[in-house]
């Protein structure tokens, strides 16, 4: 039987790995659980000798010298997003292979991108402002709709992917800006490739852009100036990518609309009349944070593993160190 080692503390084990996928766990595996407190020599004692580390949020990052010896993990699986804080690059290049659940909390991020949308295109949070200091129906202003509308994204990462599939029962002409993106692989998507100003000049907006030297104010004071009047612009990426304080001028002049689930820096600094803004949607760097989605991660990384462990097949939470330079 191989062995796994749980390189979380018992709250995060709760938080992601579900009853199912403990189940499972179980019965493919000899299966060792880390305590509190979790330090790195903690880990890298439950790692040497261990055939899977599965670690998540809170795992110290993992020291190269785990596999100086050549007994570490053959497999890292991370039951959370990025891991680039958490493994070293080269590791990858030893033939360790590596998964993580970021396609997992793609979906959950795509949810959110789409109610925060549907709640700026609707005037939800003006209604609620305006019945809560006593009024009832407003003739100043009326909510639109999402369907059939032009939808610009930023990157076409996973998060975007999730959006977009989301948003086919709405019919909308997507247009995504990404270097990376190609005419067959957009085709594939059922989505057009249009130049960075084209995607800003749709009347919705999403950002999915990775924290790269690149990415980091790629929507710029300038650019700001030129998105429609009335248009909503979402950012669930990356607060460095957009010029925030242009983005909120913009906003609280009630040109534009905006939900901003990350900001720059974090936590954020914002003044009365931002955090009164009722055409402001601001939450806490939670779009991909649910419930569901954390409870899902695990069983989402080692469903995965036990196919390349079995099979050889990559699975779609598997990290190619091809991917590693633009990954998020």
């Amino acid at each position: 039987m191989s062995r796994l080692a749980v390189a979380m503390t018992p709250q995060r084990a709760a938080d992601v790995i579900s009853a199912e996928a403990r189940r499972l766990m179980a019965e493919r595996y000899e299966v060792s659980w880390a305590d509190e407190p979790l330090t790195a020599d903690v880990v890298a004692r439950l790692a040497v000798g261990s055939d899977v580390l599965l670690t998540s949020w809170g795992t110290p990052p993992l020291d190269r010298a785990i596999w100086a010896g050549g007994d570490g993990p053959r497999v890292v699986a991370h039951a959370a997003g990025t891991v680039k804080k958490l493994i070293d690059r080269e590791v990858l290049d030893q033939g360790v292979a590596v998964f993580s659940a970021a396609g997992r909390i793609a979906w959950s991020v795509g949810e959110y991108c789409l109610a925060a949308m549907l709640t700026l295109a609707r005037r939800l949070p003006l209604f609620d402002t305006a019945i809560r200091a006593g009024g009832w129906k407003q003739s100043g202003f009326r909510g639109g709709e999402l369907t059939g509308r032009r939808v610009g994204v930023l990157g076409a990462s996973s998060t975007a992917r999730a959006l977009i599939t989301l948003l086919r029962p709405f019919r909308c002409d997507v247009v995504v800006y990404d270097p990376y993106l190609d005419q067959e692989a957009a085709a594939a998507l059922g989505v057009r490739t249009g130049t960075l100003e084209e995607a800003l000049g749709c009347p919705f907006v999403s950002v999915h852009v990775p924290d790269l030297p690149d990415t980091r104010g790629l929507v710029s004071a300038r650019l700001i100036e030129r998105i429609p009047d009335h248009a909503v612009v979402v950012n669930s990426a990356r607060g460095p990518a957009v010029d925030q304080g242009a983005l909120l001028e913009q906003v609280l002049a009630g040109r534009l609309f905006a939900a901003l689930d990350v900001f720059d820096p974090e936590p954020p600094r914002l003044g009365e009349s931002v955090l009164s803004c009722p055409n402001l949607l601001l939450t806490p760097h939670i779009a991909g944070d649910t419930v569901d989605g954390h409870l899902a991660l695990a069983g989402y990384v080692m469903a995965d593993v036990a196919d390349w462990l079995d099979k050889g097949v990559r699975g779609p939470s598997f990290v190619d160190p091809a991917s590693w330079p633009i990954a998020a």
